[in-house]
């Protein structure tokens, strides 16, 4: 695989949860590094530290909405990309 897709209720990553807290901040790309020194509770470490360590971006974005998933599959996704800090593909 080249990309890890992960299909939440929200449209990405945010500093807290957007539910409980409104001046939750969304990211639109961060560092894997960025992901574990934060605790982002996007998925458990171990999943994020194992694709850092194969170079697997994770995109993260909001299954609920129609054509999401296939947007985040051909790369057009509106949500967040988790890598190394390269530029967005």
């Amino acid at each position: 695989a080249d990309i890890l897709l992960k299909a939440t209720n929200v449209d990405g990553i945010y500093s807290s949860d957007p539910s409980k807290d409104s001046s939750a901040t969304k990211y639109d790309h961060l560092r894997f590094d960025e992901v574990l020194e934060k605790n982002l509770a996007v998925m458990d470490a171990a999943s994020v530290a194992l694709c850092r360590e194969h170079n697997m971006p994770i995109e993260v974005f909001d299954g609920t909405q129609p054509g999401q998933i296939t947007a985040a599959g051909l790369g057009n996704a509106t949500g967040t990309r988790v890598d190394t800090g390269g530029k967005r593909c």
